[in-house]
């Protein structure tokens, strides 16, 4: 009797690379966020959808709500350095897998 191997996909995850916002003191290279390693792609692409539709949303908000204009700039530039970072880290996680070989 034959046992055939039971191939399973790979859970691509995220890698640790994606960052964003300086460090508090001139010539610091660590980042102040970065992505944990380990999650799941697809949920940190989801959370990169929710943080830019905010960001969408905020923006609207902004052009009719001038007084608050510094603060909503503020929630906009964090919100969409933290679905870049997520972004950046899901293509460095979609890309590792072939620059190892598999």
């Amino acid at each position: 009797m034959k046992v055939s191997k039971i191939i399973r996909p790979v859970q691509l995850t995220t890698t640790g690379v994606g960052h964003f916002g300086e460090g508090g003191e001139a010539g610091v290279q660590d980042p102040l966020f970065r992505v944990v390693a380990g999650h799941p792609l697809d949920h940190a692409v989801e959370q990169a959808t929710v943080l830019m539709c905010a960001v969408h949303k905020i923006s609207d908000l902004a052009m009719v709500e001038t007084d608050h204009l510094p603060t909503l700039l503020t929630a906009m530039h964090y919100l969409s350095g933290m679905a870049k970072a997520l972004v950046q880290d899901a293509n460095h996680g979609l890309m590792a897998p072939a620059l190892r070989g598999e």
